[in-house]
């Protein structure tokens, strides 16, 4: 896609107010995608040298937001963490080609926000926490899971920049559970739903995408029973959160949030206590 209304593509090193048409140009997956009427000048990241993958000193990973889905997969191949498998679903969730693969970015996914965005998936189920550099040089950390907060819509101000997600150690020490359908065998995914069994106190996270909205996360200190578990997605996930697109109707998506939240509970918690 040209983007015939870009007078401007300006390296994100120099220093610049924030004008009005303008846009962070990551991988430009996204950008190039579909036609972008509104952009008068593209801010590149492609030069800012971050370090797309960092352990942290206390074993948490920082995944920087220019980090591609190419780079992600092939660290943690090798990673030594209990949670390693759920990276690869997730990026295999994309279901792109390996041109996509190699230019979209962990933090284009976080900010176009969209439902089915895998990444959002992963970083959110791992306790991620986005941090996000205002323009006038301010700092702030948002969870991931908070970060998005509609369809397309997440906590960025004017001109702020999503600069990296941290993932902390315990987080990355779980054992996890995936599941993910879409209606088509190459299509968007209509429901995403991680599961998470914390290594320390045992307690289980189930969290819930690409079927709503936003992402939810249900939090039970203790195992739940079927009947719990049922009660509080109820409770968790209002009837009009359930995304409603051409990849999958509400009741669908309803349902099978509901049959795959049963389904990691059972392998998180009654099977690994037989």
């Amino acid at each position: 896609m040209d983007l015939n209304t870009v007078l401007e593509v300006r390296d994100a090193r120099r220093r610049g107010g924030w004008q009005p048409g303008d846009a962070w140009l990551g991988g430009g997956t996204y950008l190039f995608s579909e036609p972008q009427p509104h952009i008068r000048r593209l801010i590149d990241l492609s030069r800012t040298g971050w370090e797309p993958l960092r352990a942290t000193a206390d074993g948490g990973l920082e995944i920087a937001a220019t980090c591609t889905i190419a780079q992600l997969s092939r660290y943690a191949a090798t990673a030594p963490w209990p949670a390693q498998p759920l990276f690869e679903q997730c990026c295999r969730a994309f279901l792109a080609s390996w041109k996509i693969w190699n230019m979209a970015t962990v933090g284009g996914n976080l900010c176009n926000s969209l439902p089915a965005g895998p990444m959002i998936s992963l970083t959110a189920a791992l306790d991620g926490v986005a941090e996000l550099w205002a323009q006038t040089g301010g700092v702030r950390r948002v969870p991931v899971a908070e970060f998005v907060t509609g369809a397309g819509r997440n906590l960025l101000d004017r001109g702020e920049l999503l600069r990296s997600v941290t993932l902390p150690a315990r987080a990355l020490g779980a054992r996890t559970a995936f599941r993910q359908a879409s209606l088509y065998g190459l299509g968007r995914s209509g429901a995403l739903l991680v599961g998470a069994l914390d290594p320390v106190d045992g307690a289980l996270t189930i969290t819930v995408t690409a079927s709503t909205v936003r992402p939810v996360r249900l939090w039970f200190p203790l195992p739940p029973n079927a009947a719990a578990l049922r009660e509080a997605l109820v409770h968790a996930v209002a009837p009009d959160e359930y995304f409603d697109d051409i990849h999958g109707l509400p009741a669908w998506r309803r349902h099978m949030t509901f049959r795959f939240a049963e389904e990691i509970r059972r392998e998180l918690v009654e099977e690994a206590g037989r």
